[in-house]
């Protein structure tokens, strides 16, 4: 079961030093409660922009219903 969660995140690699904040929905193969870790939601958004796992830092998440 997938689960869709609203993101905001930096990424801190210099290709985008001078727009590096964002937000957008990502999608989990599987739910994360609020005491997970959210590296599997940086290492999602990292894949995404094809950066390394430190190269995001996530501000907020929340589930979308």
């Amino acid at each position: 079961m997938s689960a869709k969660y609203y993101t905001q995140f930096i990424l801190t690699d210099t290709e985008y030093r001078g727009g590096n904040e964002f937000s957008g929905v990502i999608e989990l193969s599987h739910p994360m409660d609020m005491d997970s870790d959210a590296r599997d939601i940086e290492a999602v958004l990292a894949r995404n922009f094809d950066l390394q796992k430190n190269a995001v830092k996530l501000v907020s998440w929340s589930r979308l219903h």
